[in-house]
């Protein structure tokens, strides 16, 4: 058995995906809905290493939509762009990887892990895990369609009695995939109960690229322990980081020097809330984006706001500066 990690030795480790060198071993997670432009840049300024995209259809019916133009990266964007792209059909997919590419992607990222009904439903997600075969295609067929590095994020497998993760890694290493990013819950599973790490430090062990452990990393604590269970090369953070885009410095800052950073001061939290409500305004155009706003709201203030009634009227607010307005007068008076 693996000894367990000491602290210098998981400050020493940097990853290495093809050229790129992440600046530390942090990853913001792909979420739909939510790691877009401005929630990624966000990150990035408050300590992540890389930012990967929310998930773009491999359909290309839908890549001239706004929606999907409001999830490519660009050229301009910060740090090292990594995209997501979800489909079922290998030629699809490497069609969706070259178009990527085209458009700013340095990496190409493939999802294999969203349990989403409407994705699932399409043999896409984590629905492929049912399909080894058609993985391998897929798999093949992106990593010859682009000449930047290729990496997969999926799951452990479809249900806890059907647990393929082992399998699909060395499948993934053989096939030219660069990074594997697993978290330690099955389909079935969904979100809930508690991600389970003995899966992720069994794929740790079998493959030789790197692997990025997500699942319920919650905590700076959470994060060195897993680091050291698991072994992993590095960790890949998202609902956690939802409302608190702060949690990656507050992890960087207790594996440098195990100790905890204090929370930041309340003049601070107000500070990156206004200005990542009023990016998305600005990103989105005031209707959509004071729209989207309500969320990231509803994630930020969720600890200070307990009974909520902030956020039912501020989500009843439709104009754009109404919600500033709002924000600004509540951390005056409330928080």
């Amino acid at each position: 058995m693996r000894k367990m990690r000491a602290l210098a030795d998981i400050e020493d480790t940097t990853l290495q995906i093809g050229p790129y060198k992440l600046e530390n071993t942090l990853i913001v997670a792909p979420m739909a809905g939510v790691t877009d432009r401005p929630f990624r840049e966000l990150c990035l300024r408050h300590g992540a290493g890389m930012a990967v995209s929310e998930m773009m259809s491999s359909n290309p019916a839908m890549w001239h939509t706004a929606k999907s133009k409001n999830r490519m990266v660009h050229l301009d964007e910060k740090g090292i762009r990594s995209v997501q792209i979800a489909g079922a059909e290998p030629a699809l997919m490497a069609d969706a990887a070259r178009y990527c590419v085209e458009n700013g992607a340095q990496i190409v990222d493939i999802n294999m892990g969203c349990p989403a009904k409407k994705v699932n439903k399409k043999l896409a997600g984590s629905a492929l895990l049912t399909r080894p075969d058609i993985i391998e295609q897929i798999l093949k067929a992106v990593v010859s369609a682009v000449d930047v590095p290729v990496t997969l994020k999926t799951r452990t497998g479809w249900d806890p009695e059907n647990k393929n993760c082992l399998q699909i890694a060395r499948m993934a290493e053989d096939c030219g995939i660069q990074a594997l990013a697993l978290h330690g819950r099955t389909r079935a599973c969904m979100y809930k109960g508690e991600a389970e790490y003995d899966s992720i430090r069994a794929v740790k062990e079998a493959i030789s690229i790197p692997v990025i452990a997500n699942g319920d990393i919650d905590s700076p604590q959470k994060a060195k322990q897993v680091l050291e269970y698991t072994g992993v090369d590095a960790l890949m953070i998202g609902r956690s980081a939802q409302g608190r885009p702060w949690i990656f410095r507050e992890i960087q800052h207790y594996l440098a020097t195990g100790e905890e950073l204090a929370a930041p001061p309340m003049e601070e939290v107000e500070a990156i809330l206004l200005g990542h409500v009023q990016e998305l305004h600005q990103f989105y155009g005031d209707l959509k984006g004071l729209r989207i706003a309500r969320k990231h709201v509803g994630w930020y203030l969720k600890e200070h706001d307990l009974i909520g009634d902030f956020r039912r009227t501020f989500n009843a607010i439709e104009d754009a500066h109404q919600q500033i307005d709002a924000l600004q007068d509540y951390f005056v008076n409330v928080a």
